[in-house]
């Protein structure tokens, strides 16, 4: 054999097997999986709502040839609740009427259906009667105004001879999607500090972040300790806590 071509066949050999081996090596490397610690970090906040929200409304009830007259009597019932919400200082702005509600007044209450619409019937039977309802819904920033209103309005408005009943108050605040965006980033931090406190644990530390994912945040009574799977809001409450979690994966380094 000619030995002009046998030593580069040989050079070129060799070559080609120690990139082979050295390919390999990298694909090793590359498929090894990596160790990865998972935690879950959280952070809170206690808020004071900034909106209050409110809702009353008017009724009466009138037999069946009377329905104009309680139409015009409810209307003027409505007026005087406006009256009396500007005189404590409501902004017509700050009122949304709903149109007037009419439902029939069943003799037996067990023929009391509903049809497709969810509007309520008598099934077989014959109205007697009906009841119209007329619903105010005050909202404002001035949450003071709004719950000394819905303390004293009820009774004043009955005491002016006016059938007024009221809901429950409710309390929201205006700038809570910044506020979960904020608690994001320290409930991330949060995480970030328990993996480390775990692994100087087992004399390891830390690397990058592999995963996160943000789960249900929790906007509760200040010492309320209750949470749902699927998120709260408590809206009850004026001053409220929200909670926000934030599962996450980090890289261990041995």
């Amino acid at each position: 054999m000619n030995n002009n071509y046998t030593l580069p066949a040989l050079l070129a050999g060799g070559a080609l097997i120690i990139a082979a081996i050295i390919g390999s090596v990298s694909f090793y490397q590359a498929k090894k999986p990596i160790d990865t610690l998972a935690v879950t970090g959280s952070a809170e906040r206690i808020i004071s709502s900034d909106v209050a929200k409110w809702t009353g409304n008017v009724s009466r009830t009138t037999d069946s040839a009377g329905l104009k007259t309680g139409s015009e009597q409810i209307k003027k019932d409505m007026a005087d609740t406006q009256a009396y919400f500007r005189k404590a200082g409501i902004k017509d702005e700050e009122m949304t009427i709903n149109p007037v509600m009419v439902s029939p007044v069943c003799e037996n209450q067990s023929n009391v259906m509903y049809d497709k619409f969810g509007n309520q019937t008598c099934g077989s039977g014959k109205p007697f009667g009906y009841s119209l309802q007329q619903t105010v819904i005050i909202e404002s920033n001035d949450v003071k105004k709004i719950t000394d209103l819905s303390q004293k309005a009820p009774n004043a408005l009955i005491g002016q001879g006016l059938i007024f009943s009221s809901q429950n108050l409710e309390y929201y605040y205006s700038k809570l999607a910044d506020l979960k965006i904020e608690l994001t980033g320290e409930a991330t931090k949060d995480a970030e500090k328990r993996a480390q406190k775990i692994a100087e644990a087992t004399n390891s530390h830390i690397g990058s972040l592999q995963s996160a994912s943000l789960g249900v945040v929790q906007i509760t009574a200040k010492n309320s300790t209750e949470v749902s799977d699927y998120g709260s809001y408590d809206t009850t409450s004026l001053e409220k806590k929200v909670t926000a979690v934030v599962k996450a994966s980090f890289a261990i380094n041995k």
